[in-house]
């Protein structure tokens, strides 16, 4: 038998190779629905909080004792614009908003299409804090956000689809000139964390699943194909928030396809045999569930993804008020199955 061409279960299952069981993890899992989290977090706003490298890393490892597969470093996706020069603010209710939109090519002119390493300094820092305190334990993930989320919210419409379909219509240089220019530095990006020893990326696309085809042949399936065949050397996750359009996502070049619960995961993994799928337990049922009605879902999530190629995961985040019981639960009953 040849020998694993990883120590780490969740790298294995990306690439496809035999696994002892599913591997598990959850977008969010290091968040404010963990009191260990929040009191390493102790009340430090968003910003100031992911770039203390040591306060970072004891968050980002927070979920370590319940049992995952793997760690995400926390940061948000806007620390690739910030980079680029367009700070940010968090705010409440509104998640984050650039201190000056851009609106105009002169504003576009002042984004680094090409941002040096230093300018995302504490990430790369908080990547080498969490690979030496895991010491091979775990593996690390990584990610950026796609091209067209995050334009959306350098123009400060965020998920508001149809305002960012008017500032494309009036203002078509600058739209995409921002896509063409978030592409190219965020593959910058992750072959920097790549460098650096991130295991696996995952691309994160929250708000192009709202897209016409048309919108999504134009502004998210060319700007995800360019960022997995500019960064490469690791497994490569897609996250589409429940993308309706499954076979672009799976045109891609991503090895990894994170499924919502539109998807049916059995059937995914019937017509893409080659492809790994990654979910697509509801996190609806983690919020709101009991931790017997999560196990169950959790069971009917390992029997479709069929033990291989699959890494279980939810269809979204951990919401914030998510009982931890419930995620130990998810976390126990994903343990349990066996191949």
């Amino acid at each position: 038998m040849a020998e694993p061409s990883s120590p780490h279960l969740l790298v294995r299952a990306a690439r496809g190779e035999p696994v002892e069981r599913p591997p598990v993890w959850a977008m969010r899992q290091a968040g404010r629905w963990d009191p260990e989290f929040n009191k390493i977090r102790a009340g430090k706003p968003f910003y100031a909080f992911s770039e203390d490298v040591e306060s970072a890393a004891r968050g980002t490892l927070a979920p370590r004792r319940l049992g995952v597969d793997a760690i995400i470093l926390f940061y948000d996706i806007t620390t690739l614009p910030v980079s680029m020069g367009l700070p940010f603010q968090l705010k409440a209710g509104a998640g984050p908003v650039p201190d000056r939109p851009v609106r105009t090519l002169a504003d576009l002119a002042r984004l680094d299409p090409n941002p040096a390493p230093a300018t995302y300094d504490h990430i790369r820092k908080l990547l080498a804090r969490v690979k030496a305190e895991l010491n091979g334990e775990l593996p690390v993930i990584v990610f950026a956000g796609a091209p067209f989320t995050v334009a959306t919210y350098c123009i400060g419409t965020g998920k508001d689809v149809d305002a960012t379909r008017r500032f494309a219509a009036e203002n078509p240089a600058v739209w995409n000139g921002l896509l063409e220019k978030l592409t190219g530095a965020t593959v910058g990006f992750l072959r920097t964390l790549i460098a650096d020893g991130a295991d696996l990326y995952q691309l994160f696309d929250s708000w192009a699943g709202m897209l016409t085809p048309e919108e999504y042949e134009a502004w998210a399936q060319p700007q995800h194909a360019a960022v997995f065949a500019g960064a490469t050397g690791v497994p490569r996750v897609l996250f589409v928030k429940e993308g309706p359009y499954l076979d672009r996502m799976c045109a891609t070049g991503a090895e990894v396809i994170s499924l919502g619960t539109r998807h049916d995961l059995a059937a995914a993994r019937r017509e893409y045999p080659h492809l790994v799928f990654q979910g697509n337990v509801n996190e609806d049922v983690l919020r709101e569930g009991t931790p017997e009605q999560v196990a169950a879902e959790v069971r009917a999530c390992l029997k479709a993804g069929g033990g291989h190629r699959h890494i279980l995961n939810l269809n979204h985040g951990v919401d914030k008020e998510t009982p931890v019981a419930n995620f130990e639960a998810y976390i126990r009953a994903a343990k349990s199955f066996h191949v």
